[in-house]
This record gives structure tokens, C-alpha cells and sequence, in this order.
């Protein structure tokens, strides 16, 4: 039985904790964002209206509510909740809160929420922990994680459990965040007055994160009660005046940039980096531009670029701010001085379109899938023709439909190492087409 003083201790605690945790949602109906989870009818409304416990992946950028939802699902469900850290827990840690839980549904009946944070950082060893709480349902198991599960988690646990995709919020709901905070007993209580203009800088500099927002709410709360822009830029050191107030620059900004890559100024292309850095621009939001324009503006004159923009948007995953600006500026520069192409982004662009217009006919029967039973006797795979069988590695024969045969959708240019590539697709078209030798 809990004393007078722990009670008191407890709601010593309770006011000592960051805005972000005092915030969290108690109820699904709570939760800002992800509304197409949160449905009726949806598997979490399923999983915190049934008894029956449940193993879910959370999978989505910091800050969407991953951690949020495990709470809620144990709350709203009266389950007990275990918390374990991937990143400091290891096979011992996750026995003993299985172990845990077990006891607590045999003694009991009550079932136990085992949240496991950053679970992608379990090995394989750890992960196999898990795998009998699981396939038993001693627990209902909660893995958080912002990294592809495809790639993160093994098989065996990922079959056992239903993946959940998260989003990052919208513009609306990190304000609808921060404007309960600011009222909210549990938060600033009306205590302090956000300016429009601070509230609309404080969502910009969240780029989709709700704990972000909060924190940096909390840090400018802390300087004054009256909230302003200027006041949000010396709580989080970030200078809105490189953008504007209305955020119109954002937009300037990521275009420039974008601009004075495909003109090949890498000074220029540096210079509005560090602007989108400075100005507390997501680090993953400018890592995806980068990957993009890799394909679309440089594409198979430098194949190479792809690979270093796809490191790049890595390196800054792992790392993070600041030492991940050095990753983005390598990209920048290999970006900016490799020679240019924009003949990849025509021709998916020009498939698409004949697609999209039902330009699409029959795929011709030699290339038809001829494993099935009954597939033979369709015809299928008949008179196919496996090219390395042949020398080269080339045979002529039709691999369009026989509507598209003469279509042409990838014209290379004469750019960097797509020359190249342009004078062996001219040949191998010649050939196929039957207007040369191999």
C-alpha cells in the first residue's frame, strides 16, 4: 500500500515531467493524426475494444505517436505496461519481463503490454527472446520502430505480428497539438500566450513531429509568458528571419536549392542547404530531395549519384543533426557537379502516360509465367528464347506488347556517363528491333 509520502512523491514527479509526456493522449479519442488507424472497425480500435491480446509493429518517423499508442492501448485496456529500450536492454531484460508478465496472467489473469522502443536495434538473438511471449500471447507484444521492419526484424516475429504504418502529422495537427498544450491543465494550463505568428513557426520547425513541437513549446515557455517568434527563436536557437514570417520562403528556399543543383552551382546549392539547415528545416525532408533529384535530374549520366544521395539520407537517419549536415553537403556537391540528365524522369513519365491512356496490350505469351499447373497447356512460355543461352546474352525476339512494340521511351543523352549508355541502348535496340546484329 503506496503511503502518504509516495502519493506525494508521485505528484512531485508528475509536474517534474517534460510537456510531451504530460500531454500524452489517455484515450485513442486523444490521439492527433493517424486517423486512418484510428477508425472504427480499424485493428486498434479492434485490439483496445477486445480482450483478446495482440502483437503490433508501429512503424513511422519520430514523433507520431508510436510510444503513444502502446500507452493507450494499455491504459484504455487496463493491461499492465512493461517498457523496454532496445537500445540498453538485451536477452536477459527481455526474459525477465516476459517472465514477469506470465506470473501476472497465471496469478491473476491480467494481461501485460510488453512495448519494446526501437526494436529494429535487437538482434537476431533478441529478437528470438521474443518469439514464445508471441506465438503463446503471454503478452500483448508492441514493437516501435522508424527503420523499414521488412529489413529490421526477423521473419518468424514479423509473420506473428500485424504492421501498423505510421505518418508524420500534418501541419493541422501540430497545431492542434500545441494549442491544447497551451490550455490544457495538464500542460501550460493557460499560464503562457502563444502568439499566431509563434504558433505557425513552432509547427514549421516540428516538420510532422508532435514531441518536438512540444519540447520546444516547453523551452519557449520557460523564457516568457508572452510567446513570440522571437522568443521561440532564442529558446530553440533557430533564426526565423531566414525564412519568413509566413513561411512563403520554405517553399523559395527547397526551390532554389533544388535550381542551383541542376544548374551545377555547388556554391550557390551549399549556400541554401546551410539556410534549410539554420533555419531548422527537417534534415530528412532536404535527404529526400536530394535522393529524388539523383534520378530525376542526374540520373544514368552519373549513376553513381544515386548511391551517394541514398547514403546521404542514411548517414543523416543515423546520425542525425549537426554532424549529418557533412553527409547532406557531400551529396549536394556530387549532385551539383555531376553532369545532367533528365531522360530517366521522361521516360517513366512517358510509360505512365500511355499507361494511364490504356496504351497497355497483351504481354506476349513467351514471356507469360509458364510455372503453374495448366500453364503449358495455355501456351504459356512456349518459344521463349533464354538470352544466356546466346552469345552476348542477346537474342531478338518480342518482349513488348505487340501494340507498343515500336514505342520508345528511354532516349539517353550525350551527358557524362550516359553516352555510354546511350551508344549500347542504340545497338541492343537496333538488334532486338531486327535493324542490326548482336
Amino acid at each position: 500500500m503506496d503511503s502518504l509520502f509516495d502519493s506525494a512523491a508521485e505528484e512531485a514527479h508528475r509536474g517534474q515531467e517534460p510537456l510531451a509526456v504530460r500531454m500524452r493522449p489517455r484515450t485513442l479519442d486523444e490521439v492527433l493524426g493517424q486517423r486512418h488507424l484510428l477508425g472504427q472497425g480499424t485493428p486498434l480500435r479492434r485490439l483496445v475494444e477486445s480482450e483478446a491480446p495482440m502483437s503490433l509493429f508501429l512503424w513511422g518517423p519520430p514523433g507520431t505517436g508510436k510510444t503513444t499508442l502502446a500507452y493507450v492501448v494499455a491504459g484504455v485496456t487496463k493491461r499492465r505496461f512493461i517498457e523496454v529500450s532496445a537500445v540498453s536492454a538485451g536477452v536477459k531484460d527481455v526474459r525477465a519481463a516476459i517472465d514477469s508478465a506470465r506470473r501476472e496472467l497465471g496469478m491473476t489473469g491480467r494481461q501485460t503490454v510488453l512495448f519494446v522502443d526501437e526494436v529494429h536495434r535487437f538482434n537476431k538473438a533478441q529478437q528470438d527472446a521474443l518469439l514464445p511471449a508471441v506465438e503463446n500471447r503471454w503478452v500483448t507484444f508492441i514493437g516501435a520502430t522508424t527503420e523499414n521492419p521488412f529489413f529490421s526484424v526477423i521473419s518468424p516475429l514479423l509473420s506473428r505480428s500485424l504492421l501498423l504504418t505510421l505518418e508524420s502529422l500534418s501541419d493541422d495537427d501540430v497545431r492542434a497539438v500545441l494549442e491544447r498544450a497551451v490550455g490544457d491543465p495538464r500542460g501550460l494550463d493557460g499560464r503562457a500566450r502563444l502568439a499566431p505568428e509563434a504558433l505557425d513557426q513552432l509547427v514549421r520547425l516540428a516538420g510532422g513531429d508532435a514531441r518536438r513541437s512540444l519540447t520546444y513549446l516547453e523551452a519557449a515557455a520557460l523564457l516568457a509568458d508572452d510567446i513570440t517568434v522571437e522568443v521561440v527563436e532564442r529558446a530553440v536557437d533557430k533564426a526565423a528571419v531566414r525564412y519568413d514570417r509566413q513561411g512563403d520562403q520554405h517553399y523559395d528556399v527547397i526551390s532554389a536549392f533544388i535550381k542551383s543543383m541542376r544548374g551545377s552551382d555547388a556554391d550557390a546549392a551549399l549556400h541554401y542547404l546551410a539556410r534549410m539547415v539554420e533555419a531548422g528545416e527537417d534534415p530528412r525532408f532536404i535527404a529526400r530531395r536530394i535522393v529524388i533529384f539523383a534520378s530525376e535530374d542526374v540520373g544514368m549520366a552519373d549513376p553513381t549519384c544515386l548511391q551517394v544521395a541514398v547514403a546521404a539520407a542514411q548517414a543523416v537517419e543515423f546520425i542525425g543533426l549537426p554532424e549529418g549536415r557533412l553527409n547532406l553537403a557531400q551529396a549536394v556537391i556530387h549532385c551539383a557537379l555531376a553532369p545532367k540528365s533528365n531522360a530517366v524522369i521522361k521516360a517513366i513519365g512517358e510509360a505512365c502516360a500511355d499507361v494511364s491512356r490504356g496504351s497497355i496490350g497483351q504481354v506476349p505469351v513467351h514471356l507469360r509465367d509458364a510455372h503453374y499447373p495448366g500453364a503449358g497447356k495455355l501456351g504459356h512460355g512456349q518459344g521463349y528464347k533464354y538470352p544466356h543461352d546466346f552469345e552476348h546474352g542477346l537474342v531478338r525476339q518480342d518482349y513488348a506488347p505487340a501494340e507498343l512494340r515500336d514505342r520508345r521511351y528511354y532516349e539517353p543523352t550525350s551527358h557524362g556517363a550516359e553516352a555510354g549508355f546511350a551508344d549500347r541502348w542504340a545497338r541492343i535496340r537496333a538488334f532486338l528491333r531486327g535493324g542490326g546484329q548482336g
